[in-house]
């Protein structure tokens, strides 16, 4: 194994809260519904913008996702928590010697928000693919073919970690080990539809595999 790749929301940082309650916030003030968390999450795949774009009913799309964005990182601080664990976990991984990457559907605004809110050194990653760098979101494997080739890997040397059933079937589709996780406070999938190749619980179980 060469090469780790995670997905964010969910698997890297706690920040399924301020991602529901932006677009909680965003659809009751230009629509006026009242979306649960799991509305929100049926949404989820495409980046952030082109999900109001392409659910909200609307004409002032722009200023919408404008709306999102500001509420996003107004209340990141206050609803999402960094994690040491995983500030060590990813730390350990990099001075191991393993090429590491961000594979999510978020768009690089919203991430670049939620890594700088965090303090998370965007230099330990050596690849990032958002929403915005793709034609297909996931369960496509796009991003993650991508980012193989960017790094020169083979299919046989990554592993592809996240907490969704789409991010399980990504990295079924592409060919790389699949680990499910349910390590924080919120996760996507509670159950997985496609078997992962390994489920971890604990981000000390995951780090503890490496010996």
């Amino acid at each position: 194994m060469k090469a780790i790749l995670f997905d964010f929301d969910g698997t890297l940082a706690n920040t399924l809260p301020v991602s529901f309650y932006a677009f909680q916030q965003v659809f009751n003030t230009y629509d006026g519904k009242d979306l649960s968390d799991e509305d929100v999450k049926n949404m989820f795949g495409p980046p952030e913008p082109e999900i109001i774009r392409g659910n909200l009913q609307h004409s002032d799309k722009e200023k919408a996702v404008d709306l999102f964005l500001e509420i996003y990182e107004k209340n990141h601080k206050a609803l999402v928590e960094p994690n040491q664990e995983v500030t060590d976990m990813i730390q350990m991984l990099k001075e191991r010697g393993y090429k590491l990457a961000i594979i999510t559907g978020k768009s690089r605004e919203s991430l670049d928000i939620s890594l700088n809110a965090l303090e998370m050194d965007e230099a330990f990653f050596d690849s990032i693919v958002t929403g915005d760098d793709v034609v297909n979101a996931k369960p496509n494997p796009e991003g993650i073919l991508n980012t193989l080739r960017d790094m020169n890997i083979e299919k046989s040397e990554a592993m592809f970690i996240g907490d969704s059933n789409a991010d399980i079937e990504a990295g079924k589709q592409a060919g790389v080990t699949t680990v499910g996780v349910q390590w924080l406070p919120e996760f996507q999938s509670s159950e997985f539809t496609m078997k992962p190749d390994k489920i971890y619980k604990k981000v000390s179980d995951f780090t503890q595999s490496f010996g």
